[in-house]
C-alpha cells in the first residue's frame, strides 16, 4: 500500500524526514508531492522544484530509503479541482498525511483515508524557522540532513535567500 504526502519542502528539514520515516513504518511506499512546485526564488519559496527534488531524495538515499517517487506539482489555484489535479500526477495511494486543514477537507471529500502527519520539533524542524535563521547568519546546518546543507550550499542558497530578503530603494 501506498501513502502520499504533499508539502513545499522550502528547504527539506529533519522533521521532514522523521514524518516520511513515520509513514513508511504503515506503509510500502510514499508518494512525496513537492506542492507549490512552479514557484520559486522568493523569499516563502526560495528553491526550485528541482533543488528540492534533489534535497529529498538524495536525503532519503543516504538515509537508506529508496521505496519513494517524488512528483513536483503546481498550484492549479481550484480547490475543487486539486485532488483531480494531484491524481491524475500520481500513482494511486491508499492514504493520505496531511495537518493543513484545506488538503484534509479536499481528500477527506474524495473518500481517502486522511492521516495527521506526528510532529516533531516543531520549535526548530519548520522551514520558515531555517530560513530566518539563514537570513539571520544563524547556525541552521543542524536541523537539516547533511545532503540538504550540501545541496543549498551547491546552489548559493545563502546568499539567494540574503539577496531575496533585499529591498530596491
Amino acid at each position: 500500500m501506498r501513502a502520499f504526502v504533499v508539502g513545499r519542502f522550502q528547504p527539506f528539514h529533519n522533521g521532514h524526514l522523521h514524518v516520511i520515516k513515520e509513514i513508511l513504518s504503515d506503509y510500502s511506499s510514499v508518494i512525496i508531492g513537492i506542492g507549490s512546485a512552479q514557484y520559486s526564488h522568493t523569499m516563502e519559496n526560495p528553491f526550485t522544484a528541482g533543488e528540492r527534488h534533489l534535497m529529498i531524495s538524495n536525503s532519503l538515499e543516504s538515509a537508506g530509503i529508496f521505496n519513494f517517487y517524488i512528483i513536483p506539482i503546481e498550484d492549479v489555484n481550484s480547490n475543487p479541482l486539486w485532488v483531480a489535479h494531484v491524481e491524475s500526477l500520481t500513482p494511486k495511494f491508499q492514504s493520505i498525511y496531511s495537518n493543513n486543514p484545506l488538503v484534509r477537507r479536499l481528500f477527506k471529500e474524495k473518500g481517502y483515508d486522511v492521516q495527521a502527519v506526528k510532529l516533531a520539533n516543531r520549535d526548530e524542524w519548520s522551514g520558515t524557522k531555517i530560513r530566518k535563521k539563514i537570513l539571520n547568519g544563524e547556525p541552521w546546518e543542524d536541523q537539516v540532513p547533511p545532503a540538504v546543507s550540501n545541496i543549498i550550499m551547491e546552489v548559493d542558497g545563502v546568499n539567494r535567500i540574503r539577496e531575496l530578503a533585499e529591498v530596491d530603494d
